[in-house]
């Protein structure tokens, strides 16, 4: 890793140091040795197309040191909205679990669709969309009843109104260029009065550098700064990108998409969490918020 910027902003898929893969199969490795290229730290610009490539290929490359760092916290069919570990058990965002039955639910973003195969046991209908095919690999390691589509949320392969509830936990909106994109998509794919509800990185974090202990309590940037977080290769080209957007720019990307925001969820941390996710850690999450979750409700 080359130097970072001066204000270092929250990875939501910080990289594991974990090598044992999950998935059991011949692959091709990254160089090792003098002709491996640790990524360099920046700040600029990404669009839409580059955003996507790279961040699909980050995903593809990093799902099994993701599934394995992460995998025990996440659950095989648990529905956790972040690292406090909010669970939609005691949450009810998307509704009291037993009127989840025979409902029709778009997971975006859905990794290794824990959220999915959660929702499929209380008997909902759940379709599970991931960019990545890897993360989707694991998917199917897993196990499960329901599709398994791998789309890009700027353009959902479904018809309109196909959806009666669409969920996103730290999927896709921190690493869209256009976060109104993917929002108008899944207004399109719900039906009237449908419920979208998503969580991301709380935009106050990106003041603060991303380190668990107390050297990420002191801001170090500015909080308007909206320059994207870049990982780049040795010929500038993106390799992984994420997106800031300020609480009020979030707000204004849901109204401007055609949703009502019913509730803005920002969990406290648990006594009972005693782990550390990257930049999140019990220490930080009980001073500043971590994870913003929306809700947001189609008219």
């Amino acid at each position: 890793m080359g130097p970072l910027p001066s204000r270092t902003p929250v990875r939501v898929g910080r990289k594991s140091t974990t090598r044992e893969p999950i998935i059991q199969e011949p692959e091709a490795h990254e160089p090792e040795g003098p002709e491996a290229y640790e990524p360099e730290a920046t700040r600029r610009d990404a669009g839409v197309a580059e955003s996507s490539r790279a961040n699909r290929g980050w995903w593809d490359r990093n799902a099994d040191e993701y599934q394995v760092e992460h995998g025990t916290f996440l659950g095989d069919d648990r529905f956790v909205w972040g690292p406090e570990g909010l669970d939609e058990v005691e949450a009810e965002l998307l509704g009291p679990p037993e009127e989840l039955k025979g409902k029709d639910v778009l997971e975006i973003g859905a990794g290794a669709a824990q959220c999915a195969r959660w929702l499929a046991a209380q008997g909902a209908r759940p379709v599970a969309l991931d960019l990545s095919h890897r993360q989707l690999q694991h998917a199917l390691r897993i196990g499960g009843s329901f599709p398994l589509v791998c789309a890009d949320a700027g353009a959902l392969p479904f018809a309109d109104g196909s959806f009666d509830l669409a969920c996103s936990a730290y999927g896709a909106l921190p690493f869209v260029a256009d976060p109104r994109l993917v929002l108008r998509e899944v207004r399109r794919v719900l039906r009237p009065g449908g419920r979208f509800v998503f969580s991301v990185t709380h935009p106050i974090r990106w003041a603060f550098p991303d380190e668990p202990g107390p050297e990420g309590l002191s801001v170090s940037s500015s909080y308007f700064d909206r320059t994207p977080y870049v990982e780049q290769d040795e010929e500038g080209r993106a390799v992984y990108v994420e997106h800031h957007r300020t609480l009020g720019d979030r707000v204004r990307d849901i109204a401007v998409s055609g949703f009502r925001l019913v509730d803005l969820v920002e969990p406290e941390w648990p006594s009972w969490n005693t782990s550390e996710w990257g930049g999140w850690s019990p220490l930080r999450g009980g001073l500043i918020p971590g994870t913003a979750v929306f809700v947001c409700e189609r008219d």
